[in-house]
Order: C-alpha cells, then sequence, then structure tokens
C-alpha cells in the first residue's frame, strides 16, 4: 500500500536547445531526488529511452536526442557506467538510435549498446497478471534502469507515458505474444504493472517539451508542451501528466492498476509538484480520446454485444504506401490485416473477426494511415449519453 508523499518535479523547457534542456533536466533530477541521492559511483545504469521505431526527432515518436544526451552526461559525470537500449517495433537499437538521432551521442559519450536482443526467461512471484517474464538479457545485466518517456497518446492504453515505456524491455516479436495471451487492454496493463514492478526503474524523466497528440503513438501531431517532468513514481507522474491534458487518471488502467499494487499515487493530496506551477502547462485542448475503455473478449454472447462498442482500426487507403508493416507487425495467426490482391499493389484490409484489437498495426504505420473508429451503435449510444446530459 502507497502511504507516503510522492514528488513529482515539473520543470519549464521551451525548446530542444541543448543547453537549455540539460539544465532543466539536471534542474529536475535534483527536485525529485538529488543526483547524489541516485547514483552511486561505479554503479551500472540503463538508459532506457522511447524508442518505438527509426523516425527523424521532430515526428515526436521517440525521446528526443537532447533529453537523451543530456540525462546520459548527468549521469556519466555523477559516476555512473552507462549502457542503453530498447526493442524498437522495426529493427535493432542500433538502427533506431541512428535514424532517430540518439546515435550521436551514443559515439561521442562512449555509451555501451545493451543486449537487447538476448532472451531470458524470468519468474516472478509477485506478479499479479503475469508471473513469468521473457525479459532483454541488458536489463538484467544493469544495477538501475533510468526510464526516458515520452508524452504520447497510445490508442491501446489511451496514454503511453511512464509504465508503458517499460514494455521496450521485452525484446523482439515477444512483445507480440503478450497482445496475443491478452486482447484486453486492462489485462494489457496489469501485465505491464508486473512488468514495472519486476525491473523497477529508479527514475522516470519525460520529455514533454514536445509531446504528441490524436493518433499515437507514431501517427499522431505534434503538440508543443514545454515541459519535462521527472520523478521516482511513475503513477504520480503520468497522473500529472493527464492532469495537463485534461484526462482523468482513473481512467488510464496502467494508472488505476499501478496504484492498486502500490508502485505509487495518483491521488492530488499524496502528490508534491516541486519546481513551476502545473498551471502553466494544462492543455485541455489536447487531443486525445477521454472516454472510458470498453472491455474486448473474443466470445461470449455478451462479449459479442460489448465488441460492437471497440474501436477498430481503419485503413485511410489515400494515405496507405502499401508499405506492408501493419501485416509483419500483426500478431494474430491467421493474420487480421493482409494484402487484398497482389502484395505491395492495394491497401491491405482487416478482417475483424480475427483482429484482436491491440492496435499494433496503428501503432507502427509510417504514414498515420490507420485510425480508430468508433463502431456506429457506440457513437449512437454517446450522442444518446449526451442529450439525457442536457
Amino acid at each position: 500500500m502507497h502511504d507516503k508523499i510522492s514528488t513529482v518535479a515539473v520543470v519549464k523547457c521551451g525548446s530542444y536547445d541543448y543547453n537549455m534542456v540539460k539544465n532543466s533536466v539536471a534542474r529536475g533530477i535534483e527536485l525529485a531526488v538529488g543526483i547524489d541521492n541516485l547514483i552511486i559511483k561505479g554503479q551500472k545504469v540503463l538508459l532506457k529511452p522511447n524508442l518505438l521505431v527509426g523516425d527523424p526527432p521532430e515526428k515526436c515518436v521517440n525521446t528526443h536526442p537532447s533529453v537523451f544526451r543530456a540525462a546520459a552526461e548527468i549521469l556519466i559525470s555523477a559516476g555512473a557506467v552507462l549502457s542503453y537500449g530498447d526493442s524498437p517495433a522495426v529493427g535493432g537499437t542500433e538502427s533506431a538510435s541512428r535514424k532517430a538521432g540518439l546515435f550521436q551521442a551514443v559515439q561521442d559519450l562512449k555509451i555501451a549498446e545493451a543486449d537487447f536482443k538476448t532472451p531470458v526467461e524470468v519468474y516472478f512471484e509477485k506478479g499479479v497478471q503475469n508471473k513469468k517474464f521473457t525479459i532483454a538479457k541488458g536489463v538484467l545485466d544493469t544495477d538501475i534502469i533510468i526510464s526516458l518517456p515520452k508524452l504520447k497518446t497510445h490508442a491501446f492504453e489511451k496514454f503511453t507515458g511512464c509504465v508503458k515505456n517499460q514494455f521496450g524491455c521485452v525484446p523482439g516479436v515477444r512483445k507480440g505474444e503478450y497482445h496475443i495471451k491478452l486482447p484486453d487492454a486492462e489485462d494489457f496493463a496489469r501485465m505491464l504493472v508486473d512488468l514495472n514492478l519486476l525491473v523497477n526503474p529508479a527514475l522516470y524523466i519525460m520529455d514533454g517539451i514536445w509531446a504528441m497528440e490524436g493518433n499515437g503513438p507514431r501517427g499522431g501531431i505534434p503538440r508543443k508542451m514545454n515541459v519535462i517532468l521527472v520523478s521516482r513514481d511513475p503513477i504520480a507522474l503520468d497522473a500529472t501528466v493527464c492532469r495537463m491534458i485534461g484526462l482523468d487518471p482513473g481512467l488510464v488502467p496502467t494508472i488505476r492498476y499501478g496504484s492498486e499494487a502500490g508502485m505509487g499515487t495518483f491521488l492530488e493530496e499524496e502528490i508534491k509538484l516541486a519546481g513551476d506551477k502545473i498551471e502553466d502547462f494544462i492543455c485541455p485542448e489536447f487531443d486525445i480520446d477521454r472516454s472510458p475503455l470498453k472491455p474486448f473478449r473474443k466470445s461470449g454472447f455478451i462479449n459479442f454485444a460489448r465488441n460492437r462498442l471497440v474501436p477498430r482500426p481503419s485503413i485511410i487507403e489515400k494515405k496507405c504506401v502499401s508499405c506492408g508493416l501493419c501485416i509483419s507487425i500483426c500478431p494474430t495467426a491467421p493474420k487480421s490485416v493482409n494484402w487484398r490482391g497482389k502484395e505491395n499493389e492495394n491497401p491491405p484490409v482487416h478482417d475483424y473477426k480475427k483482429c484482436i484489437r491491440c492496435y499494433c498495426c496503428q501503432e507502427i504505420c509510417p504514414e498515420g494511415a490507420i485510425e480508430l473508429k468508433k463502431p456506429l451503435i457506440r457513437k449512437i449510444l454517446s450522442i444518446s449519453k449526451g442529450l439525457r446530459m442536457v
């Protein structure tokens, strides 16, 4: 049970100018924990950015290179023996890092690449949803983890944030296996909470200078938020961001279950905000789905009816370039999305009878050509509810 006050540092940072970013990150660390309370000289520290895919920084898909470099320099100066790594949806750590702009800092600072290719099975008795995980070896070869999440929307869990960032500790295609086993967002969130409790990052530094709204976590629109947030409590940090963007933290399953599991708190009275005023970062017009999640199940009459309320991925044909990434990332067998006719000639199509609503296809689409559509019955029910409230 979480029974103490959690500190979240909220620090204004108006651009990715490196000196400005480094000063802001250093200030955030000192406000949240103090570098001397975080790092022991000679300690092996894994820096875990959000590295979804090798997109350039201006797309706001990944942790920005300036934030990555700033955190790395501060940790190295404190005596950390640094490595870095993530398991991108496409390609490996180095290739994605080069395209995302992080690799220059890796070379300049001589940061070792952690092994995110070798899978290791780990048993976790405290797990609620999952008691066994397949984890990248590099995660287990370190003393502590520093997580660098990106402020983004996420179709499956609403908000990517601190807790979701650790899913990259699962290597390669094995991430798809979790989507197959856990097609419901609530169950998937419980797994993410168990995973976070297992790997247990020591600090979270969120890049919110430019965020992503709308069709995230890859196909959305950049939104300037001018903020870096730092905390040891991922639940408090994610909840603070939710309040900035007008989203009820209780509607985000990773926040709700993380709080229940003792990872942290999302109650305002148990969160101490340090640094700049949160009012300076409030953005009620931030484009994010604020409605409650609808459960997804594969069988049963009631679940059949519920599935008619669950948004489904839909390909926008005029945007689609027929690259086939949505097909390759789809975790179901047989595929829930596949070619219509000859390969690479026409946009793929979904078979919704097979689709488990994991939204991996929407997450990976490089053109933002897959959006989530609410079924007609859900739209009607939403309108009806709105009329009753008038």
